[in-house]
């Protein structure tokens, strides 16, 4: 029988496909495939690996025509909540949505611990919208490392709107920023700490701000913060899009100025599509993806190879014991390690 991976079917679940059936069934919209090959995408074994990348390939040419959103904000900020009132909103304007959340990793299971799908209650239930929660299994920026990919699937299965929500704030957050076009921060009012240094670097990929939980009492402490948000933000420098970074707020709860949010992203949209920053953006994001997956072939090969790591043994001792320097010892592995190659 010819080694071709078109004859490696899925075996996830029954009836088997071939790549071929696969993308067909994905270009269709076709749930149960896309949620199957997004399972393959995400395993670690190498024919599931040959699989899925075959047919992430195939679609290549059926992707790019959906607006990629990143949504990060700090832990209780109401990511979750958000996301189901604006991706309702979504719905009524037309748009199939596709959700990837990136849940935080169980340390014994590896599997996802908040499963978003149990806090996106009415959203799961439209039949114009895709959630697939995914561990991040402590990969960067709390961003699971299949979730480019998945991207792209959603895209050929139909979807005109990707949200992609990150575990929670941090400088590793430029993860999310390398694969979106628009990134969003939600962030509290009222909690003293608006202009926090720590934020800064968050605040500086953001292409909007927004404050959540802009109801009752809230709602001033809200529009005080819109106002130092707006004032901080023109403090930092001008962003090659030429895009000026909005500041808007809104109640999830209470479906407020959800729709803003919308008219926000669409403008950005619309003036990066006709600067060609969006196109040129997203070359550079394939780019950068290119070398991020070299560093980590090369990583996961070297740690695979097993006369690699009883030379890093040896060497590992002679660091201890002061005879060699670590990065003397580390050149020396990887050298011995490429001529072997």
């Amino acid at each position: 029988m010819s080694k071709s991976i078109n004859t490696k079917y899925i075996k996830k679940s029954k009836p088997s496909f071939s790549v071929d059936e696969t993308v067909e069934k994905l270009l269709e919209g076709n749930i149960d495939a896309l949620s199957r090959t997004i399972t393959l995408v995400e395993s670690t074994k190498q024919e599931d690996q040959d699989f899925s990348n075959e047919v992430v390939t195939k679609c290549l040419p059926n992707t790019g025509n959906s607006i990629r959103i990143g949504i990060t904000g700090v832990p209780g900020v109401g990511k979750s909540t958000f996301i189901e009132s604006f991706g309702n909103y979504l719905i009524t304007i037309g748009k199939k949505v596709a959700v990837l959340a990136i849940d935080p990793s169980s340390q014994k299971t590896g599997g996802s611990i908040l499963g978003d799908k149990t806090r996106m209650e009415t959203l799961v239930q439209n039949p114009n919208v895709y959630v697939r929660p995914s561990p991040s299994r402590g990969s960067l920026g709390g961003v699971a490392k299949a979730t480019r990919e998945s991207i792209l699937l959603c895209e050929a299965a139909g979807f005109d709107v990707i949200l992609v929500e990150t575990v929670g704030v941090g400088q590793s957050e430029i993860s999310v920023r390398g694969m979106v076009d628009f990134f969003l921060l939600l962030m509290l009012s009222g909690a003293g700490d608006e202009l926090q240094g720590i934020k800064r670097g968050i605040m500086e990929m953001a292409d909007a701000v927004v404050i959540t939980k802009a109801d009752g009492d809230n709602l001033k402490l809200a529009k005080n913060a819109m106002l130092e948000y707006k004032n901080a933000l023109h403090l930092f420098p001008a962003s090659e899009s030429e895009w000026i970074p909005q500041v808007a707020h809104c109640s999830a709860y209470e479906n407020l100025n959800i729709d803003k949010v919308w008219e926000i992203i669409q403008s950005y949209e619309n003036k990066t599509k006709l600067n060609g920053f969006l196109e040129k953006n997203r070359i550079s994001q394939a780019q950068f993806w290119l070398n991020e997956r070299i560093n980590e072939l090369l990583i996961a090969k070297f740690y695979q190879d097993k006369e690699a790591q009883n030379d890093k043994l040896q060497l590992e001792e002679k660091v201890k014991k002061g005879i060699i320097s670590p990065f003397n010892a580390a050149e020396q592995l990887v050298n011995k390690y490429l001529k072997n190659e």
